[in-house]
């Protein structure tokens, strides 16, 4: 082989992929195999084979085309020698309907084992060389096998044909980076001038993806930290230091601002495509039917007519919404699946968290590549550690097994019954309770519950797998129990000491959680398939706990920046005589709410006021209401839409006649991720320390890392109470021009651990009574304050 100075390298399965796929889509979750699952019906099947097979049997060939090197490897799962021919095997596992499979021609699976039967013949030249394809089901532990003979001649051109496509593909995407590079090289800051700490902040993100790091980034609001995240990114991916940029958010909101600055950049002569995830049931255009060809037309032909799709789309460079939705419909192809392959085609990637970190939704074709590890960027990453408890646990329902029961017996008796016994088990477990409202919690998995949820799936599968029952009524109730069930085992296999089972009783009803008290390992394996992490937020501090959690790397580094803003901007008090614990809120409910009364009477103006729960809003709410009937006053509920939430900020304006006074909860969707810049927001008031209610799972963290950390209550509740009054707080001083108060309701706030926790720049004034409340805000607000000029 000559040698060559440009040299690519790609796996069987990734070519296979790439350019084998046709025919329909399908994606209906009981044809997905468990990695452990898979691993051991292989074992099987190989142990049952003849001494003469050979498993697991590594192949590389290397090839040149027009001065590339072009190396394919992978690993073939067997190789029986037999004296007069070699047969290569390729297994596969299903959950399938048998029927489904038995007679079809799967394309993409004949192409794998007919490249590794190439490769192998090219490397020993036996004297005939046959392909098997064997399928394994899951369920019923039946195999059924397929085999072709092909010439020589006929694997020759197929292997060949698949390395033309690569090549050209990977070609065309090389001249892409070179634009895109060339344009990023060029690429000037947006703006005259950086913002106080917004450049210190770029060119540590720019070290950390250089340098492959882990780095977390405190930066309070008005530094304009998506562009200090994204500019840095950019320039190091221009360079090489990453291969692409996963930018990760929690809320829509966050994904519209760094599509905002990706415009700005694209503005100033940036070359980018990128494309914004959007959840598959906002963008589903057939959301009440399955995801097959019987039911949908949309992925009926998909993989024919995607290619077609996503050169349209490549054009636009900009791939929101919209220009998916366009090009799907102009294709007849599933959006939502066109955006997931449209992932490694683009070089930023705008999502939620779980595409990065939820076993579920994570972007395999992307984070599982082989030598692929791009840049995660994660916005509002305050958010990401009760995100990932969520996304790493699982949760069974007394009462949704028995409406799935109620709603199949007659048709599904079979099913039924194995319902009952899962119903049975719950029944069980519910008489150990004494009082109605309890919960038990367990170190150990329910591994008596484990085989009762498997004889279910084995039994709903093969319903579920045949299409024509998608005409039944009940089959998306069923449909919806069995995906949990498929979570609750899946969970329940990597149940560790970071796990506790809590079962609960409330009433009649009982469910089961297997609860995950401590995400760090998962997340840090999610972390593992990134080349660097960038993780920033108004409120990342203490950064120990949030490096713990998140799952960093030992040398993982932090910034805390300060405000930009004047001090003089920001009125700080802070009501250190009252205090609103749980058992005394009743005796100073009227306290409360007369401080909160004074807050709003020196000066005209919006106001939100934040309090810990729905119930002590409500008890403040009445004394504050008796008191004041004439002030206009908004109330936050738990049903509220999201039109009704609109409707409340609204109220919120800049030319307001009269006071206007928002009653919201801290953590809700008033109390983080919302602007209310200028004059639409003079103050807010923070009513307590933030502490989260006491639950089982609040208590399963504290004991845990009291254990570990001998920081059990700053984990469980301290430290997320801080991040609540933070986050509220931060909705007063949205931009340069802004000046307003934050009142701070509770005698702990001049108390460690929480007056070590308050932002540095803030110079807390105490305040303990009404007349001192009224004299502390008179001043602030008749004293003139400069602003500084900053970005538009």
């Amino acid at each position: 082989m000559e040698s060559s100075k440009e040299s690519y390298s790609i796996s069987v399965g990734s070519l296979v992929e790439r350019f084998c796929r046709s025919g329909d889509l399908d994606l209906e979750f009981w044809q997905s195999t468990h990695p452990v699952e898979g691993i051991r019906a292989h074992q099987r099947i190989q142990r049952s084979r003849p001494e003469q097979y050979e498993s697991e049997v590594p192949v590389s060939h290397q090839v040149l085309r027009d001065g590339v090197a072009i190396n394919v490897q992978g690993r073939i799962d067997g190789v029986h020698q037999l004296s007069d021919r070699v047969v290569i095997e390729e297994i596969k596992t299903t959950r399938r309907d048998q029927t489904s499979f038995q007679g079809l021609e799967n394309q993409r699976h004949w192409a794998q084992v007919k490249l590794y039967s190439y490769i192998y013949a090219v490397i020993h030249s036996p004297p005939l060389i046959e392909t098997q394809l064997t399928y394994f089901h899951l369920t019923s532990r039946q195999t059924f096998e397929s085999r072709k003979c092909f010439d020589m001649g006929e694997l020759e051109d197929f292997f060949n044909d698949l390395i033309d496509q690569f090549l050209n593909q990977e070609r065309e995407a090389q001249d892409w980076c070179r634009l895109r590079n060339q344009s990023i090289a060029s690429l000037g800051f947006p703006f005259p001038r950086y913002r106080p700490g917004q450049r210190q902040m770029a060119i540590e993100v720019y070290r950390a993806i250089r340098d492959q790091e882990h780095l977390l980034i405190q930066a309070p609001t008005g530094i304009g930290k998506t562009l200090a995240a994204i500019f840095p990114a950019l320039k190091a991916l221009g360079e090489g230091s990453t291969e692409r940029i996963l930018y990760l958010a929690a809320r829509t909101t966050g994904k519209a601002v760094a599509q905002k600055a990706l415009e700005q950049l694209r503005g100033e002569g940036l070359r980018l495509r990128s494309v914004v995830r959007t959840a598959k049931d906002k963008i589903c255009f057939n959301p009440e039917k399955g995801c097959n060809a019987e039911e949908c037309h949309f992925a009926k032909g998909y993989y024919d007519r995607v290619g077609e799709a996503i050169e349209q789309l490549l054009e636009l460079e900009f791939l929101n919404r919209e220009a998916i939705e366009d090009a799907a419909e102009k294709h007849t192809v599933c959006p939502f699946e066109l955006s997931l392959n449209l992932t490694m085609a683009v070089d930023c990637i705008v999502c939620d968290y779980n595409y990065a970190f939820d076993p579920r939704a994570i972007l395999r074709n992307l984070l599982y590549e082989e030598d692929f590890r791009p840049t995660f960027i994660v916005d509002e990453a305050h958010n990401l550690v009760d995100r990932a408890r969520a996304m790493f646990s699982a949760e069974l329902s007394k009462q949704e097994i028995l409406s799935v029961r109620r709603a199949i017996q007659k048709r599904l008796p079979g099913i039924a019954k194995q319902l009952s016994k899962i119903n049975s088990w719950m029944l069980k477990q519910r008489k150990v309770f004494q009082k109605e409202n309890d919960s038990i919690a367990s170190p150990e998995a329910p591994k008596d519950l484990l085989p009762v949820l498997k004889q279910f799936q084995q039994s709903v599968e093969p319903w579920i797998s045949q299409k024509a029952n998608s005409r039944f009524p009940f089959r998306d109730l069923l449909l919806d129990f069995t995906f949990k069930v498929h979570r609750f085992l899946r969970v329940a296999e990597g149940y560790n000491v970071c796990y506790s089972t809590i079962h609960e009783r409330i009433g009649k009803e009982f469910r089961t959680r297997l609860f995950c008290i401590d995400p760090s390992q998962q997340l840090s394996a999610a972390l593992a398939r990134a080349s660097s992490a960038i993780f920033f937020s108004g409120t990342l501090t203490p950064s120990d706990y949030f490096k713990r959690l998140f799952g960093c790397s030992d040398e993982a580094k932090s910034l805390i920046l300060p405000s930009p803003f004047p001090q003089s901007n920001l009125c700080v008090l802070v009501g250190d005589r009252v205090a609103t614990t749980f058992r005394k809120r009743t005796e100073t409910k009227r306290e409360v709410a007369l401080a909160l009364l004074s807050l709003i009477a020196p000066r005209k103006g919006n106001y939100l006021l934040f309090f810990p729960s729905y119930k002590y809003l409500n008890m403040v709410l009445e004394v504050f209401y008796s008191n004041s009937p004439k002030v206009v006053t908004l109330v936050q509920t738990p049903e509220m839409t999201e039109t009704e939430r609109e409707m409340f900020l609204e109220q919120f304006t800049e030319q307001q006649e009269e006071t206007v006074v928002g009653f919201a909860v801290m953590g809700g969707a008033f109390g983080e991720a919302i602007d209310l810049t200028g004059e639409r927001l003079a103050g807010a008031a923070v009513v307590g320390v933030g502490l989260p209610a006491i639950c089982a799972e609040r208590e399963l963290i504290r004991s845990f890392f009291d254990t570990r950390e001998g920081k059990g209550f700053d984990y469980a509740y301290s430290y997320p109470g801080i991040i609540r009054v933070l986050q509220a707080a931060g909705r007063v001083i949205r931009s340069e021009t802004d000046r307003g108060v934050v009142f701070l309701v509770d005698e702990r706030f001049v108390r460690r651990p929480y007056c070590h926790l308050l932002p540095a720049e803030w110079r807390p004034v105490t305040v303990r009574n009404s007349v001192q409340i009224e004299d502390s805000l008179t001043k602030f607000w008749t004293v003139p304050t400069p602003s500084l000029k900053g970005q538009e």
